[in-house]
């Protein structure tokens, strides 16, 4: 999806408003990621369910041939699947799919919580004049929330605009 966790959590305290619009939409982001992961894990071990059915089908079907001895048994056949490239690769691609899970899961986590309860606790501060800047009105439309550097660009046209009105 190209989340970017290490940005998306960072807070421009200049722009509290801004981040203030956009936390909702970045907070459903990660949800759907997450969403999006949980299924994937889920299919890949509905896979390693089907893919070892087949294997312990195969093994009790022709044990001379997939054990190596006349009759299957509890053991030999769980060694046999378990063993097997096929199992494996799956096995593998599931562990891999639930690490990603839960690293998404933690981001999805912090961006709706602790993001959120430190863009509260900013503007509390805010209200109460921690901050000093300009106190000129923000373009509040999604173009000019796209990007950091439009951002910043809209801050300095507008602040250059109520300098000049100062100074006359």
């Amino acid at each position: 999806m190209g989340l970017d966790y290490t940005n998306d959590v960072k807070i421009d305290v200049t722009s509290l408003d801004l981040e203030w619009l956009d936390q909702a939409e970045l907070a459903i982001n990660y949800g759907k990621e997450w969403a999006t992961i949980r299924k994937k894990v889920a299919l890949l071990e509905e896979k390693l369910k089907v893919t070892r059915s087949k294997l312990i089908r195969k093994a009790y079907e022709e044990p001379e041939k997939y054990l190596g001895q006349p009759k299957a048994t509890i053991q030999t056949v769980e060694a046999f699947y378990r063993d097997h490239k096929k199992h494996k690769k799956i096995k593998q691609e599931v562990i891999e799919a639930q690490e990603e899970l839960d690293l998404v899961e933690v981001a999805k986590n912090e961006i709706a919580f602790t993001r959120k309860s430190a863009l509260e606790n900013l503007v509390k501060l805010h209200a109460a004049d921690w901050f000093a800047g300009p106190t000129v009105p923000r373009d509040l439309s999604k173009l000019k929330r796209d990007k950091t550097k439009e951002r910043q660009e809209a801050t300095d046209t507008q602040v250059k605009r109520k300098r000049k009105k100062n100074k006359k």
